[in-house]
């Protein structure tokens, strides 16, 4: 005898997810897909989605970044948290199909929009003009860790994941003061940012933000909020530039905090007695400083961060080509003894405010001790060649 099979009821909380969701995309024109998959990270994950008043489909790449937040609420409370003032110039980074946009369109004076997708570009020029907002939007279709940013009052984007380092260096470092930047983050990127000496997260990235911005947390956003649907879940905060920021070379800072946190659990001491760190700040440190030294040709004892091979190829042949050995120990006891007038030798960075840190690079300047590399053209004037550099893990001075 043939058993009938019995339906399983739609729950009501599941109806109301769906329900909001199917909503949600209405209100974006696009069609979703049933439900979050991840396939291979190799596979492009192209979402094709129906765009209003657009004949063709446009395709979605995760691999670029392109994450549509379609959650009107978290939209509203986005641009809410940004306190946006009539008269404001809003810069967008990444406004993707225009959501966010049309919302700081109608709160502000201007939104100059990056976006180096120019199929975007098409519809966000399209959905204004529809909004009667096409006045008020200059789109600048450029790569914007390349491009100069024009003068703006507030930043407020949903920065897509892989530029999010170079990107919050650009805004902090650069020469465009703003107001204030709320920014919808990767979750772990969010809270590495707010990290404070003593937690896990806490690294070099908090530390060269913090010198020169406070970060505020406002709210964690679902992965279900999206589409594509990411991986993960982000979180929003608000980067305020400080009014004043400590007297200290910030090229020498970055550089010091990169020796600093190449291993960030190790103790300063251990960091500081690697032959090949003493061989590079020696170096670096006969280089043109405040008593116009001549420079040094680059003999090329630059070690990459990271690197605690004291052995590692060619050191020694370089240390008799460019330093004796009773320069090179006597250098390295001055680093000693720096460490220890301070007691810094037993401390880990990870463990260390910004104060101290500063106190321990002050010293080390004082007796003639820097980590700067002069003989580089400095770039810090140039916000989007400096983005650009950032951009690669070996130079970016944050992470």
């Amino acid at each position: 005898m043939l058993r009938k099979t019995r339906s399983t009821p739609l729950s009501l909380t599941r109806f109301i997810y769906l329900y909001q969701q199917q909503r949600a995309v209405r209100q974006l024109g696009t069609k979703p897909s049933n439900r979050c998959t991840h396939k291979n990270k190799d596979d492009d994950k192209k979402i094709h989605s129906p765009i209003k008043h657009q004949e063709d489909y446009i395709f979605f790449h995760k691999s670029k970044g392109q994450h549509i937040l379609t959650n009107q609420r978290v939209l509203d409370s986005i641009v809410r948290k940004s306190s946006i003032n009539p008269d404001d110039t809003v810069l967008e980074i990444g406004p993707g199909t225009g959501n966010l946009t049309l919302k700081l369109l109608e709160v502000s004076k201007k939104v100059h929009a990056i976006e180096i997708d120019e199929r975007m570009v098409e519809i966000l020029n399209r959905r204004a003009a529809d909004s009667g907002f096409h006045d008020r939007l200059n789109v600048i279709s450029k790569d914007a860790l390349k491009t100069e940013f024009p003068q703006f009052d507030l930043v407020v984007a949903n920065i897509p994941y892989g530029i999010s380092s170079p990107l919050v260096a650009k805004l902090v470092y650069g020469t465009k003061s703003f107001r204030s930047a709320t920014l919808l983050l990767q979750k772990e990127f969010a809270r590495r940012l707010l990290a404070s000496p003593g937690d896990s997260e806490f690294n070099r990235l908090a530390v060269n933000v913090k010198l020169v911005a406070d970060v505020e947390f406002v709210m964690d956003v679902s992965k279900r909020d999206f589409l594509p649907c990411p991986k993960v879940d982000s979180s929003v905060v608000i980067i305020r530039p400080k009014a004043e920021i400590p007297d200290v070379n910030l090229d020498e800072w970055r550089a010091f905090t990169r020796t600093c946190f190449s291993k960030k659990n190790k103790t300063l001491g251990a960091t500081f007695k690697q032959k090949k760190k003493v061989i590079e700040l020696l170096r670096l440190s006969k280089q043109k400083g405040p008593n116009n030294e001549n420079f040094v040709s680059d003999d090329g004892c630059h070690s990459g961060e990271d690197d605690d091979d004291e052995e590692a190829s060619g050191v020694d042949d370089l240390c008799s080509s460019s330093c004796s050995e009773m320069e090179m120990s006597l250098f390295k006891e001055k680093i000693i003894q720096v460490l220890k007038s301070a007691a810094f030798e037993d401390k880990r960075p990870c463990k260390l405010s910004n104060e101290e840190l500063l106190h321990l690079l002050s010293l080390f300047n004082q007796v003639g001790i820097y980590f700067h590399d002069k003989t580089v053209p400095n770039n810090a004037d140039d916000a989007a060649a400096a983005a650009a550099a950032y951009s690669s893990q070996q130079q970016f001075p944050f992470v």
